[in-house]
């Protein structure tokens, strides 16, 4: 009886540590898959990484590219001018994640969510961050997604703010924080703020997605028209700064296909000189900025540009993203155009008769200033509106030989005409002469 108690008793053990064992056995299991589809995961991110979010090259004196209010993401954490607002940040993220009572869960939710996406998130920049650890990443990312889609909800619902919140209460708060945030060095993916979006509480008066959301939010900054920009907002992109060039290109495609044969070709005259060549502007009533075309009747229509105190900031951080990007690129394109027909105070005031600016009067040397910086290291090389110069030259060229065509034609006939008059005259006054030294002649012989 012993004997045999022993011994089930053994086998139960025996069974035991068995079953223990497979379970450890399955433990490892998982996480070796887990590990194996994570490790795949971060070899995917890696090949098709696309770097969307860098730091510009620029001298030490340019501050064009730098925050002065507010940093938003990596690269300008905790800049000097940036500190007075972090604390505001985490108010704002405070507001935010209050609206559920779990306030533990919500972040751990959010933390966990971010902790998967953290190698991509950083594959976005063009900079790894070595030097800050993996949770005060998924710290200053997380907080500063929260600070944005709170300060979008305060903005386009009023009944959330407070009365002594400085940013909406201060003049000039929130065209300083726009600006700030449409700068190419203080982004954050896209794709990370709408992760954080579906997960943190929202409050019930608020119906509009996350995108629409940010369209009401910079629709002041975005040239073009409103409802456009409402409707492109809602499509996808790598960042606000992207978001905003996707709404400004055309959704036509210019030919490619140019006679030209030159390894660099020609810019444009000024507007004042094509002008005077028979070339007549035209404001274009397109949604899109940068849908400028030429007609084969001198008529080049250009759709207007209300030029405003950040129209410079934007245009120049929309070209330096360009430059790492694959798609064409059209508003380095623009800059090289409108660097072409503004060259002074005249062509200024020539487009802004025609409504293609639209600018504070007094302003223009400004306005010449800012075209001319933009363009000046860009050349018509690849440029989206390559067909478009060469059709403008072609028309310039033909109008000034038929110009001069005329002119000689006008010299000519006119030269004709000078010949004629003047034989005519030497022959009258040859005959007048002989008519009087007959008449003086035949006075003499009749005398004598």
């Amino acid at each position: 009886m012993e004997e045999s108690s022993r011994s089930e008793g053994s086998q139960s053990k025996e069974g035991h540590i068995i079953e223990v064992k497979e379970e450890m056995e399955g433990e490892e299991g998982d996480q070796g898959s887990h590990q194996l589809v994570s490790k795949m995961k971060q070899k995917m991110e890696d090949v098709s990484k696309l770097v969307f979010i860098f730091r510009i090259p620029r001298s030490e004196n340019d501050k064009e590219y730098t925050p002065s209010k507010v940093s938003i993401g990596p690269i300008h954490h905790k800049a000097t001018k940036t500190l007075e607002i972090e604390d505001h940040k985490w108010k704002y993220t405070a507001s935010l994640l209050n609206r559920k009572p779990n306030l533990e869960a919500t972040i751990d939710a959010c933390v966990k969510a971010l902790k998967e996406s953290e190698h991509r998130i950083r594959k976005c920049y063009g900079e790894q961050f070595n030097n800050i650890k993996s949770n005060d990443f998924v710290e200053i990312i997380l907080v500063d997604c929260c600070f944005i889609i709170e300060l979008f909800l305060k903005f386009s619902i009023k009944g959330l703010r407070r009365r002594n919140d400085t940013i909406f209460t201060t003049p000039g708060s929130l065209y300083e924080l726009r600006s700030d945030m449409i700068l190419l060095e203080n982004q954050i993916p896209l794709f990370v703020l709408l992760q954080i979006f579906h997960i943190v509480p929202i409050p019930p008066q608020c119906t509009m997605s996350f995108n629409q959301l940010a369209s009401r939010f910079f629709r002041n900054m975005v040239p073009g028209d409103l409802q456009y920009l409402h409707e492109k907002f809602n499509q996808e992109g790598y960042h606000f700064l992207d978001l905003i060039r996707r709404c400004i290109i055309p959704a036509r495609v210019l030919p490619n296909k140019t006679s030209c044969t030159t390894s660099d070709p020609k810019g444009l005259e000024s507007a004042t000189r094509l002008q005077k060549a028979g070339i007549r502007f035209k404001r274009g009533w397109t949604y899109s900025l940068l849908d400028v075309t030429f007609h084969h009747r001198g008529v080049l229509t250009i759709p207007q540009l209300e030029i405003k105190e950040c129209t410079e900031e934007l245009l120049r951080n929309l070209i330096a993203l360009e430059t790492h990007l694959a798609d064409t690129q059209q508003t380095t394109s623009y800059a090289f155009l409108m660097h072409c027909l503004v060259k002074s105070k005249k062509d200024v005031e020539l487009l802004g008769e025609r409504r293609v600016l639209s600018y504070e009067e007094g302003k223009e040397d400004d306005v010449v200033a800012m075209f001319q910086k933009l363009g000046e290291k860009v050349t018509a090389k690849d440029s989206y509106y390559l067909r478009l110069l060469e059709q403008v030259h072609e028309y310039h060229t033909k109008n000034l030989h038929s110009k001069w065509g005329k002119l000689m034609s006008g010299c000519a006939k006119k030269t004709t005409l000078s010949f004629v008059v003047f034989v005519v005259a030497i022959l009258l006054l040859v005959l007048t002469f002989v008519g009087v030294f007959f008449s003086v002649l035949s006075f003499f012989l009749h005398r004598s």
